[in-house]
């Protein structure tokens, strides 16, 4: 992302490369499907079926973090986010093709001229912004779960549930967040946005990835399952 644009939301890309999975830490949740070849009457005759194994979508809280948990600055700015060359924005961006956004988000994407991603559909959720105003994304109010589980069941990449902290709470309770993955900026900020606004529900996590970068950010992945 460009500094010199201002677009500095609280999500922090990275590359996997290097990312040390923890024991029995499992990257990506499959489910099992069985093909039973062309046509009803095969599967009617009780035909052999292959089973095989599709990944399926996940919907991923990827954010940056300041060591005292916080997403944003108390004015919510984000000029703490440090960068790292070895970070990689591209590799990143090629894991999603769906942000979900909420409307505090978009509006600031919309200020930078950062509204749409090429190539990526860009949902919005508020109840307030109007879908004839928004064009060029999907605006949704309420309906969480329902819109999550039309994503599952179409094919595609994982979903990349962008922001802010209020709606990642929100997903989080209604048990629709399959990881969090957080990268923790060396600095404290003393106060802010935080990472999960109270009142959340008490959440177990397992680590499965964790890599360190030369900048000292150090990227954490957890599965919520």
């Amino acid at each position: 992302m460009n500094r010199k644009s201002g677009f500095r939301p609280a999500f922090l890309p990275h590359s996997t490369a290097g990312l040390k999975p923890c024991p029995s830490g499992e990257p990506f949740t499959r489910r099992i499907v069985a093909d039973f070849g062309e046509g009803a009457d095969n599967r009617a005759a009780g035909g052999n079926a292959t089973v095989r194994e599709v990944a399926m979508r996940q919907v991923r809280y990827q954010v940056a973090m300041s060591l005292d948990g916080y997403i944003a600055g108390p004015k919510g700015e984000f000029d703490w986010i440090v960068s790292d060359p070895d970070i990689d924005f591209a590799a990143l961006f090629a894991q999603f093709d769906t942000l979900l956004v909420g409307r505090a988000t978009f509006e600031f994407m919309v200020k930078h001229g950062q509204a749409t991603v090429p190539g990526t559909k860009i949902i919005v959720f508020s109840r307030t912004l109007q879908q004839r105003d928004h064009p060029d994304v999907t605006i949704v109010a309420d309906k969480e779960n329902e819109t999550v589980a039309a994503l599952r069941a179409k094919p595609g990449k994982d979903i990349w549930l962008f922001g802010g902290g209020l709606l990642f709470r929100s997903f989080l309770d209604a048990g629709l967040v399959d990881t969090v993955e957080v990268a923790v900026i060396p600095v404290l900020l003393g106060g802010g946005i935080p990472l999960l606004p109270p009142p959340a529900k008490h959440t177990k996590l397992k680590l499965t990835g964790h890599k360190v970068y030369g900048s000292g950010i150090a990227l954490l992945e957890y599965s919520t399952k």
